[in-house]
């Protein structure tokens, strides 16, 4: 039949990452096995979901499995599966391309770096790659469950530029990965290797992985009959029988007490393809009216791309141990989209689509089940972030126990990773609102780190203050030095300084917490109540009464700029800052709009002058009037990281000033 062979090349990206993988990308070599592994277990996983519907495809093998074997002479390590299998056709697709959309952007993201770029394999769907990096040729056989037995496929290839494929006839469905060794592998030729490494990361897997036995030979007498004369070496010899190497029961399933904190790390990184272990993780078994097991990993780094919301994200679910479907969204919010983890339900049916999940009244109780679940996760680590040992009234300190101590500094890091995400749920999930609000941080006037929460904040609130300050801003220097806190800072009350692009959308959705109302200080006539003293009032109303002629002045000069003028005592040092009404959208938030290619309302802000300062002072009769009312509202653009509608002209009437 070898006139039907086919030479053809790899897609470029292919190429590339075949480069990659065989100049050593992966510094731990033995990840191959992990990754052909978890392929077949997939395979079969997709059999078994597809003969839900078409029994036939069993054909008279019901029984899934994979298989491991080597041939010590031949050099050859074979993972066999008889899961749902490849047509030619499958085969130069799915062995010769990497089928993803984002290939390009995974390309970019190869760095060379050989921890992040083993993870990106695995995030990419090609772990099939892997095996370059023991193999110097590799050769695929399969058939795809439901076509004739002479409708089988070989693809063979030495991992550079091409490769062959030809139909064979192939009695059996499912796939044969045949890795021809390099020399520097042969210790994949052992059984005892083999056995330690597929314990270590593949133990969880809930099929039979099978080798075959083998036992101890005695070597042949060197002379016949004389015993005393000595043996030829003797050796591991098969026996044709084989046995189940793996625990094979889903690791979900199992009691917590039989899984170790290493067995639940390693499974985390199969489901996830995280070369790191996860920050932490739940375990449950969940009965009521709705019965499930859940098993929730919060990763310790955020993938890259954590910021498409394109990208398909969620848990898989499974259910009464069948695999049904990878990211099902449906069983977690967006804004929980970095959680990686297994639903397994005992109620929803087995045929279900994503189209029914969106729909049932179970996948409701499981999302809400699993949101909670999460955020109490959060609140633990959260709880745990800066557990000091304190001395109680008799003196004696409480001991901080090792998981409590495991714990520490957890949350920061979570919240570095993941915190912008989190703040999505203020908007997405009004149920969960006042969880989430506890557990948002943020930097303040006292603190450049971002760990001020909104208790922190109210428990060191000034006598008298009413409200929660904060600004927002593009950096976190921009917020430090906004000319809107200068009073706040005189009066040394507290500003919480917001920095995340999803702040401004995010605090839409929350206007107060625990009773006391949120402020922004760039929002608003500022009004600080009880914290401004009468002498400080009467001053500030006088100021205002014998400005009153150079405000309608100025009014006139900026109308098409400025909605209106006004002075105010939150300057100190400033001439000048700009606000918005209370209502208004933010000019931080329209910035943001317009730089997304989408429409904000015009608004126009508010210009407040601090009529102590000099140049304010300098108006009155001036014969720049003009120029100096503009230079002066552009200024205030300047100060909040907004740029002059005409830069040119800002520039003219400053250097027109100097000269």
């Amino acid at each position: 039949m070898s006139n039907n062979k086919q030479t053809l090349s790899f897609q470029a990206e292919v190429a590339q990452l075949l480069h990659l993988v065989t100049h050593s990308l992966y510094s731990n070599q033995e990840i191959f096995l992990r990754e052909l592994i978890s392929n077949a277990s997939d395979a079969c996983d997709k059999l078994r979901f597809e003969a839900l519907n078409n029994n036939a495809l069993y054909e008279d093998a019901p029984n899934l499995e994979v298989r491991v074997s080597f041939d010590k002479a031949a050099k050859t390590l074979t993972i066999t599966d008889n899961g749902i299998g490849m047509s030619q056709q499958e085969a130069i697709d799915h062995l010769g391309t990497i089928a993803k959309s984002g290939t390009k952007d995974f390309m970019g993201k190869l760095s060379g770096d050989q921890k992040q770029d083993a993870q990106l394999i695995g995030q990419f769907g090609v772990g099939f790659y892997s095996g370059f990096i023991v193999a110097d040729k590799i050769t695929v056989e399969s058939r795809r469950a439901g076509l004739p037995a002479d409708q089988g496929v070989r693809w063979v290839s030495g991992g550079t530029g091409d490769f062959e494929v030809e139909a064979i006839t192939r009695a059996q469905r499912g796939t044969s990965i045949i890795l021809h060794l390099r020399d520097d592998a042969e210790e994949y030729l052992n059984a005892w290797k083999l056995k330690q490494v597929i314990a270590k990361y593949s133990d969880h897997i809930s099929l039979p992985i099978l080798m075959e036995k083998e036992e101890w030979k005695d070597g042949e007498l060197i002379t016949p009959g004389d015993e005393a004369g000595g043996r030829q070496p003797g050796g591991m010899v098969k026996t044709g029988e084989w046995e189940t190497i793996n625990k094979a029961s889903a690791l979900w399933t199992r009691p917590k007490k039989d899984v170790t904190e290493e067995q639940y790390a390693e499974f985390y990184k199969t489901i996830s393809h995280d070369h790191e272990a996860p920050l932490t993780w739940a375990h449950n078994r969940v009965e009521g009216n709705t019965e499930y097991t859940q098993l929730l990993y919060i990763p310790a780094k955020a993938p890259f791309d954590l910021w498409n919301r394109d990208k398909k994200a969620g848990v898989k679910l499974y259910v009464k141990r069948v695999f049904i479907m990878d990211d099902a969204e449906a069983l977690m919010p967006t804004y929980l989209r970095f959680v990686k983890g297994v639903i397994d339900s005992a109620d929803l049916p087995l045929n279900v689509s994503r189209e029914l999940l969106q729909e049932s009244r179970d996948v409701r109780a499981i999302r809400e089940g699993s949101t909670k679940r999460v955020l109490s996760m959060l609140e633990d680590l959260a709880k745990h972030d800066k557990h000091e040992a304190t001395a109680g009234d008799d003196g004696v300190t409480d001991v901080v126990d090792a998981d409590d101590k495991a714990k520490e500094g957890k949350y920061s890091q979570f919240y570095a990773e993941f915190g912008a995400v989190l703040k999505e749920g203020l908007g997405e999930d009004f149920g969960n609102r006042e969880r989430l609000a506890k557990l948002l941080r943020f930097a303040s006037t006292t603190s450049d780190a971002v760990t001020v929460g909104f208790a922190d904040y109210k428990a060191r609130m000034k006598e008298g203050q009413e409200a929660i300050y904060y600004i927002t801003a593009d950096t976190l220097a921009a917020a430090k030095n906004s000319p809107q806190l200068e009073v706040f800072k005189k009066k040394g009350i507290e500003v919480l300084l917001m920095t995340d692009r999803v702040d401004e959308w995010a605090l839409n959705y929350l206007h107060e917490f625990d009773g006391t109302p949120l402020q922004s200080v760039a929002k608003g006539a500022v009004d600080l109540g009880t914290l401004q003293d009468e002498a400080e009032k009467k001053a500030a109303e006088e100021a205002a009464e014998a400005f009153k002629p150079v405000l309608a002045k100025l009014k006139e000069a900026l109308k098409d700029k400025a909605e209106d003028v006004r002075v105010t005592s939150r300057l100190v040092d400033s001439p000048a800052c700009l606000v918005v009404q209370d209502d208004g959208m933010s000019t931080q938030l329209a910035r943001m709009l317009k730089q997304a290619g989408q429409q904000a309302p015009e608004t126009k802000p508010v210009l407040e002058v601090n009529a102590e300062h000099a140049l304010v002072k300098k108006l009155d009769g001036s014969v720049h009037f003009h120029d100096l009312a503009h230079i002066l509202f552009d200024q205030a653009l300047l100060a909040e990281g907004g740029l002059p509608e005409d830069p040119a002209a800002y520039v003219r009437r400053v250097n027109a000033l100097l000269v």
